[in-house]
């Protein structure tokens, strides 16, 4: 232990000393009896002195053996972007990205576990953000616990750059931003809601990219990343997305767009900062069949 750390905490010693790993990490680690001092136990609140031994299980990186849930299943994976740090993948509709209830099993997770057994050793098999099931498109998935660090705070710090391109019914007028904070729905546990009172700050900026007959394409960009937030945001001001079973229950009198079988929802560029290299990167995805077919029927008219 340096000797300039005399007198600070011990976790936050570590978290100065291993920028690497987040401390939340650092401090579950201390709590399991993963990290010692001098060979014994060590509280995260415990004052240091400088020259003590600081000690690491070997096994602190690996986590318990995967439940059932979280087996390795050979699942396709459409990888757009692999290097030793990260991956990122061009998730389909219909795939969901963690194992949960009604869903143990055929998940994202499984298949990242499947494509990369050492995601076994990172939490979240590395995934550091979420796409709903049926929206489709890009995500960045974290090879190592250094790089899923990193990315969590280019998350926090809102420099991950997330474009969607979103089809909305009824005639959005203008460019916009929705600037409305989100929470659990009072009642629908499954659902989210504008919550003006504990809600969590959320902000989704809009621009008008085409407009049709009955509908409105829109470029979303996501300061904030909540549960359904473009879904949510957009159903606040009155323009739902085509084919959102949870907040798009109103007709919009065209019969292609009320049938179409998921919201209309693809997270089509993403943009962010190699964890190792510091190199820009950016990526886009082309929309997929079924979102791409129903703007051709649309543009015909």
């Amino acid at each position: 232990m340096p000797a300039e750390c005399a007198g600070w905490r011990l976790d936050a010693t570590l978290a100065k000393l291993y920028p690497e790993h987040s401390r939340s990490r650092l401090q579950a680690w201390l709590k399991d009896g993963l990290i010692r001092l001098d060979g014994g136990a060590a509280e995260g609140k415990r004052k240091v002195y400088g020259g003590e031994r600081i000690d690491f299980d070997v096994g602190v990186a690996v986590p318990p053996v995967p439940t059932l849930a979280e087996a390795a299943e050979d699942i396709p994976l459409a990888v757009v972007f692999e290097d030793e740090q990260l991956m990122v993948i061009d998730k389909p509709a219909g795939l969901v990205v963690h194992p949960g209830n009604g869903q143990p099993s055929g998940t994202l997770l499984n298949a990242l576990l499947h494509h990369a057994p050492q995601l076994a050793g990172i939490p979240r098999a590395g995934i550091v953000h979420r796409l709903d099931k049926d929206t489709s498109g890009l995500l960045v998935v974290a090879k190592t616990l250094t790089a899923q660090t990193d990315l969590v705070r280019q998350m926090q710090a809102r420099s991950v750059k997330r474009h969607y391109l979103a089809l909305a019914l009824g005639q959005v007028e203008r460019d916009g931003t929705v600037d409305a904070p989100l929470g659990r729905h009072a009642v629908q546990r499954t659902k989210m809601a504008i919550v003006r009172s504990g809600g969590k700050e959320a902000r989704t900026h809009y621009a008008v990219l085409e407009r049709f007959a009955k509908a409105t394409l829109l470029e979303c960009r996501l300061e904030t990343g909540r549960t359904h937030q473009i879904r949510v945001h957009l159903a606040s001001i009155k323009h739902p997305l085509a084919g959102d079973p949870a907040y798009g229950k109103a007709k919009s009198g065209d019969a292609r767009l009320d049938a179409f079988p998921r919201q209309a929802l693809h997270a089509w560029r993403l943009a962010l900062r190699h964890p190792v290299t510091d190199a820009e990167m950016a990526w886009e995805s082309p929309l997929p069949a079924d979102f791409a077919q129903l703007l051709d029927e649309l543009r015909r008219d």
